[in-house]
């Protein structure tokens, strides 16, 4: 008699393994949100509207990788599964191209503009070869309405963390003060060590966290067949990605993440002449997504539990706004410490923490909701398509940085903000007209995103009906 294996448990080793993974794609976003522009805007010399049209045009590339290789990685068959041989072969090139981004050559703004949009879109795909099939994962490790959001609460944490070491690692080693550069993030030197540490860990990372979870392998799905042809391919995926329910979540993502990228690419603007923190202080900013993302991994599961995820996700989008926005609004109002008093770092922190942890909650939260579209989406059209749909989840958390350095370059602009600025010495006009352009737009960009959720229908209810049926039609 055959012996029969029973399935891994879903224990903490496996969601720590799981978890890990995303520690690449949180240091590539730490990277693209905190240090990207400043250091091609004001080190290397390339007008803020030029980096931003780069990396706009690596967005437009990616829009149409993530969903190839979510389709790809659907239908892939090996002994190694559908997701795995995707997620090493992604290790090293993801490596290497993030390594030569902090490297640019010294050449016109013409070359450096080929060369940042060249290696933008080398990084974002590799990234996704890696992240759409990963993400996929959460989906088949577990059916369980809670526990997708517990697992996913995993990812982010290590996602945030990651991007965290890294940072405070760059301004505490790589980036920090000297007599020539007080300022230590305006420091030319220290970013190709910065970019070579970072390639090392989003190697390992990747590498360790596909190993954890390569013993699941024989109890995940197994694709039928893929259509042989690309035009049966194009009409599975337009098949797919017209579920309505998907589309609501597409849309709510995307704008959420719009916000978030646009917050985090002004951060280090408005920390270094909004508020002419030192580099110290900045550190301590930076550092308490440490506290934020251990709060979200908390939050998250638990008020998608009591309220359902539909609402956990509105109301965490809706408290985002006024925590986020409220030090300038107390600023202009004359309510607000003042540069360089001693309360200011610790009131800048306190609203900071709350707003990235609600935040980061609402990030988790959606992107269970699109875990929870794949047997939906099953029960119509008879097909699992995990990677195309979370191939939407890659998308999307690539918009916190495309969109971010998009937005926040065409705002520099916008105000006249000048390159090579120093701080201090900005007029305190413009400092002013770039906090009142990016509020509006940040509050804009979230409430459209409340917007499309409110459609969104999927509750613990449905969820168990629909696995019931695709259960049956299995």
């Amino acid at each position: 008699m055959t012996d029969i294996v029973a399935r891994p448990r879903l224990g903490a080793p496996t969601k720590l393994a799981y978890g890990l993974g995303s520690v690449a794609f949180g240091v590539k976003d730490a990277g693209f949100q905190s240090f990207l522009l400043l250091f091609y805007n004001q080190l290397v010399g390339l007008p803020s509207a030029w980096v931003s049209g780069a990396i706009a045009l690596a967005l437009v590339v990616d829009a149409c990788v993530d969903p190839i290789i979510g389709q790809l990685s659907d239908h892939w068959r090996s002994r190694w599964g559908r997701r795995h041989p995707f997620m090493y072969a992604a290790a090293l090139p993801v490596a290497v191209s993030y390594l030569l981004l902090w490297n640019p050559p010294h050449a016109s703004h013409a070359v450096l503009f080929v060369y940042l949009a060249a290696t933008a879109v080398i990084v974002r795909t590799f990234i996704s070869v890696y992240e759409v099939p990963s993400s996929a994962l959460v989906a088949e490790l577990t059916q369980d309405y809670d526990q997708r959001t517990n697992l996913l609460s995993y990812r982010f944490a290590f996602g945030n963390l990651g991007g965290l070491g890294m940072a405070l690692l760059a301004y505490l080693v790589f980036l920090r003060p000297t007599a020539a550069y007080p300022q230590g993030q305006l420091n030319p030197h220290g970013y190709a060590a910065y970019g070579v540490a970072s390639a090392v860990v989003m190697f390992v990372a990747i590498l360790v966290s596909t190993a954890g979870t390569q013993r699941f392998v024989p109890f995940l799905h197994q694709p039928r067949e893929a259509p042989q042809k690309l035009s049966g391919l194009a009409r599975e995926m337009v098949a797919t990605l017209a579920n309505r329910t998907f589309l609501v979540t597409l849309g709510a993502g995307s704008f959420g993440a719009m916000a978030a990228g646009l917050h985090a690419a002004l951060t280090l603007y408005f920390a270094t002449y909004y508020w002419q923190l030192s580099s110290a202080q900045i550190s301590l900013l930076v550092a308490q997504i440490a506290v934020a993302a251990v709060a979200a991994s908390a939050l998250a599961p638990r008020a998608a539990r009591l309220m359902g995820k539909k609402a956990a996700a509105i109301a965490s989008l809706a408290l985002y706004i006024p925590f986020a926005v409220s030090p300038f609004l107390l600023r202009m109002a004359g309510l607000f410490p003042a540069n360089h008093s001693p309360w200011l770092a610790p009131a800048l922190l306190l609203l900071v923490v709350i707003a990235n942890s609600l935040g980061i909650t609402a990030s988790i939260v959606i992107t269970s909701m699109i875990a929870d579209v794949v047997e939906a989406s099953q029960v119509k059209t008879g097909r699992r398509s995990e990677g195309l749909f979370f191939a939407a989840n890659a998308f999307t958390g690539k918009l916190v940085s495309a969109s971010g350095l998009f937005f926040a370059g065409l705002i520099l602009g916008l105000v006249a903000f000048p390159i090579g600025a120093k701080p201090g010495e900005v007029d305190p006009r413009i400092l002013t007209r770039l906090a009142l352009t990016y509020m509006p737009l940040f509050a804009g960009l979230l409430l459209t995103a409340i917007g499309f959720l409110s459609f969104y229908d999927i509750d613990r209810r449905r969820h168990e009906e629909n696995l019931r049926q695709a259960s049956l039609a299995g």
